[in-house]
């Protein structure tokens, strides 16, 4: 969210190469340097070059028979490393996979990616065949209930720091949408966009936030399912009571607290 480009300490190359990367979703089969232009709204010339030298270090990779890019093994192994390093997702497993047994919906986490939440990690009911969303999907911050949970568990300073040098009007929505959210989070313990306000109508979904040690910023656990199987009503009755106890219990097991006090 932050406009850092007028900053004399921001990397605008790197940036730029690293838009590249942050290009490529979970269902693509390859993308070429037009796809790619298109996705990060670089000039083509300036991906060519961004391209040949991610092939270079081993970020992309380049089939001989065709023009399409794939992440490489370079990227493959930093995300391992990004994966190992969080240490609170796998002592949330058994209870986020417990949950999803329970009440077959999808479990996830997800973190902030500028303007989006990311999902990093999802666990699918047993013996399900059905196809959600997984890791590597972006949601909006402000139409999903990740991206409320996430709002509403900043601080005013936290959201302020990362609204830096945007404009006014954008700022107070942000602003908005986080006292919202927090008054959610803290009357109910999770937060959950509801009808026409969702970006995706076909999915609902409600979210609670959770801050790791490792992190300097909330992350975001997630129960959601296609909308036919989870009405509001099944979640104010059922799924977000059970989210919120699987969350306590990770907090007990962590020692963490919840991450959403009333400000003054």
């Amino acid at each position: 969210m932050r406009d850092l480009k007028d900053d004399k300490r921001f990397a605008n190359t790197l940036a730029r190469g690293l838009s590249v990367l942050r290009a490529f979703g979970p269902n693509d089969d390859g993308l070429g340097n037009l796809e790619l232009s298109e996705r990060t709204g670089l000039p083509r010339s300036t991906v060519s070059r961004l391209t040949f030298t991610l092939c270079a270090l081993g970020y992309l990779t380049h089939g001989r028979h065709h023009e399409k890019y794939r992440l490489g093994p370079a990227a493959l192994a930093l995300g391992n490393i990004a994966g190992a390093s969080f240490g609170f997702v796998e002592t949330a497993a058994p209870i986020m996979q417990r949950l999803a047994d329970e009440t077959m919906t999808l479990l996830g986490v997800a973190i902030q990616d500028d303007d989006r939440m990311l999902i990093v990690k999802t666990w699918r009911p047993k013996n399900s065949t059905t196809t959600w969303l997984d890791v590597g999907y972006r949601m909006p911050l402000l139409t999903s209930s990740s991206g409320a949970a996430f709002l509403g568990a900043l601080s005013r300073s936290e959201l302020q720091k990362q609204m830096a040098g945007v404009a006014d009007e954008e700022r107070q929505r942000y602003e908005e949408a986080r006292k919202r959210n927090q008054a959610k989070l803290l009357n109910d313990g999770y937060a959950f966009v509801q009808g026409d306000q969702r970006y995706n109508l076909s999915i609902n979904a409600i979210a609670a936030p959770y801050r790791p040690s490792e992190f300097g910023e909330p992350v975001v656990f997630f129960s959601g399912a296609r909308a036919q199987d989870l009405d509001d009503k099944r979640i104010a009755d059922s799924h977000g009571p059970a989210l919120v106890a699987a969350l306590q219990e990770l907090l007990h097991i962590t020692g963490r607290r919840f991450p959403v006090m009333a400000e003054e």
